[in-house]
């Protein structure tokens, strides 16, 4: 708008009538007198309103039916803010370039007769509560330390450099300090912190551009985010959401950030620490802030949301949502050395997860029972060649408990845990074998099932199947809220059906059975012990250099356990490609007669591969027809086979 030009109101646009005795124009004593008279002349054309100029902080507060309109800058309207006599005040804000944390805070337009529309034009000033810091009023935030990121605003993909840049910056300074948080309930948090952010209500803008969501100006309670990464991995990954998707949820926040709402803080540090408020910085060795309810009545902007304009009880109960923060000993770490790579378990996280795994891998007579049940159960699906009976046996199975306390045993190098649960797999392995030969020995079928046979073949592919079970498994032990989880992992994994074949063999004295299928469950064995060794590091239970002894030793058994499987998964590449050969045999030309052919299997243990395949003719295959259907796969597959033939009459 030209210098000097007075905006005139739409014509059809609908005002209400003025219901002020008073309209005052309160301004700074070095306020541009252009624009003062400027705002007169639009009251006066569009409202008919005559207002009077006060000096700023020469006045007094008048009757309750006054409109008080603020031609100020932050400083001077938190300081109006923080006398009592502000309470009776109905406040409308003028934008002025003065005053941005107050148009931000309170949703105001940018231009100056946008703002006067919209006091004129409200039914009412709202009461909103006022944060104060020591005492003085809080416009925008008040940060303490370095919160990296979450109070930044960033305008579109110009300053993607920017964002990189500062990325990088934070990355290579990253600080730790000690903090005691108390709330108005009492309630104490000691943690260590890179930074804390605190804001009364959240409104899109230069305070805390990052929160998507809308707090209610109205609602009685502070907010306190406190950034608090416990690794750099974890670091990273809240600087990912930060920076780069530049979006956070209080409701979804990652671990790595604490939340507290409450109507007071007192924040405390053993050293001092800086913080900024509304772009002002002080330092101290400990703050005050507080809510005071209904502390102004002010008429919010258009840049306010309904949620913030309603008015919403005093809610009693306090969110203290820290259990991701760091405590006691990861604390003092954090503060006194470097922030470790991968992330490190609280020893009270620890203490517990460890009693879970040294009470879950002692041999018990639950235990037992359970072993001679899901062997009983897994031998007699196995017989019957039945999947469904088989995968209850996988739930029924105890034995990856002991597997995952055997694992952590390993990492730490606990002597009592590795020996309690070398005892158990032991009891176990041998109970399962022992029940699962007399189960056969009794048993007057010698038949080798699919099931059975689907297990004496182990490849590469079986032992990422352990691998990812074991991740699943040390990940469910790990975090109670997904240890529900673990039935699926024991289905995966299937621990007990193996060790039923290798009885099963024993029973019947076959060598090729039992060795099949218990290199089946040393499989499973390594792979899980592994990779829940190494998913237990991972979540920070154990320092690197306790962890490589036993790390290198089941590392060294898994390379040998993998020899045969990388042997065994050539024979299933082998296999593949010599089924995609016998696809061209579909049919073949005998006498005249056509004859269907379907490759059944091929079975590569010999030194001859066999392979299995069905015909379906009109008659009864001589031999001579069979001999000429044998000839036609060597020839397709340029090797020489035997071939096994199951004819079929169609009728």
């Amino acid at each position: 708008m030209a210098e000097g030009t007075i905006k005139n109101v739409d014509s059809s646009m609908t005002h209400k009538e003025n219901i002020y005795q008073k309209v005052i124009l309160l301004i700074s004593e070095n306020s541009d007198k252009a624009e003062i008279e400027r705002i007169e002349a639009y009251l006066d054309t569009n409202y008919k309103i005559k207002s009077n100029i006060l000096i700023f902080p020469q006045f007094k507060v008048t009757e309750e039916d006054t409109l008080y309109l603020l031609w100020l800058s932050d400083q001077e309207i938190k300081v109006l803010l923080a006398q009592e006599s502000s309470i009776k005040m109905k406040m409308g804000i003028v934008p002025n370039g003065t005053c941005e944390y107050a148009i931000y805070s309170f949703g105001i337009a940018k231009e100056m007769y946008d703002a006067i529309d919209d006091v004129m034009n409200a039914s009412d000033a709202i009461p909103i509560d006022l944060l104060k810091c020591n005492g003085i009023p809080v416009l925008g935030n008040i940060v303490i330390g370095n919160v990296h990121g979450m109070n930044r605003t960033y305008q579109g993909f110009s300053n993607y450099l920017n964002r990189i840049r500062n990325f990088i910056s934070d990355v290579m300074n990253l600080k730790f300090q000690s903090y005691s948080i108390t709330t108005a309930k009492g309630n104490v948090t000691n943690t260590a912190a890179t930074g804390i952010m605190v804001f009364e209500h959240n409104i899109s803008g230069i305070s805390h551009n990052m929160l998507k969501e809308d707090i209610s100006i109205h609602d009685g309670q502070l907010r306190a985010l406190i950034l608090a990464p416990k690794s750099i991995i974890s670091y990273l990954y809240y600087l990912f959401l930060s920076y780069f998707l530049n979006r956070l949820l209080i409701e979804k926040l990652p671990e790595s950030i604490g939340v507290i709402a409450s109507s007071k803080l007192e924040i405390k540090s053993p050293d001092s620490f800086e913080y900024m408020c509304d772009g002002e910085v002080y330092s101290n060795t400990d703050i005050s802030l507080e809510i005071l309810r209904d502390g102004a009545n002010v008429f919010l902007g258009r840049r306010s949301s309904e949620k913030q304009s309603e008015s919403i009880q005093e809610d009693e109960k306090e969110t203290v949502r820290v259990q991701g923060l760091p405590k006691s000993a990861m604390s003092k770490m954090l503060v006194s050395a470097p922030v470790p790579f991968l992330p490190k378990a609280d020893e009270e996280d620890f203490k517990d997860l460890f009693i879970s795994l040294r009470q879950s891998g002692k041999f018990s007579s639950v235990f037992f029972v359970l072993m001679i049940l899901s062997t009983l159960l897994a031998t007699t699906g196995l017989f019957q060649n039945s999947t469904p009976v088989i995968i209850g046996a996988m739930v029924l199975a105890p034995l990856m408990s002991p597997i995952i306390s055997f694992a952590m045993g390993v990492l730490r190098g606990e002597k009592e845990l590795l020996k309690e649960s070398t005892t158990t797999l032991f009891f176990g392995i041998l109970t399962a074998l022992t029940f699962s030969c007399l189960y056969t020995y009794l048993m007057p079928l010698n038949v080798l099932t699919d099931e059975m046979r689907s297990r004496l073949n182990p490849n590469i592919l079986d032992l990422m199947v352990a691998v990812i079970s074991g991740v699943a498994g040390a990940y469910a032990h790990a975090k109670s809220e997904v240890a529900k989880s673990l039935a699926g992992v024991a289905i995966a994994v299937a621990l007990v059906p193996p060790l039923s074949v290798t009885g099963i063999g024993i029973g019947w004295w076959d060598t090729e059975v039992v060795y099949g299928s218990f290199l089946l469950f040393l499989t499973n064995l390594a792979g899980i012990t592994l990779a829940a060794a190494l998913t237990f590091l991972l979540l920070g239970f154990s320092p690197i250099h306790r962890a490589t002894r036993g790390i290198s030793y089941t590392s060294l058994f898994l390379v040998l356990v993998s020899v045969p499987l990388v042997i065994s998964f050539s024979k299933v590449i082998e296999q593949n490609q010599m089924l995609e050969q016998l696809k061209a045999i579909n049919e073949v030309v005998v006498d005249n007669e056509n004859i269907k052919v379907r490759t059944l299997s091929i079975d590569l243990s010999k030194e001859v591969p066999i392979v299995y395949i069905e015909t379906r003719s009109r008659h009864i295959l001589d031999d001579v027809k069979l001999e000429m259907i044998k000839e036609e796969v060597n020839i397709t597959l340029h090797r020489p086979v035997r071939v096994n033939i199951l004819s079929e009459i169609e009728l």
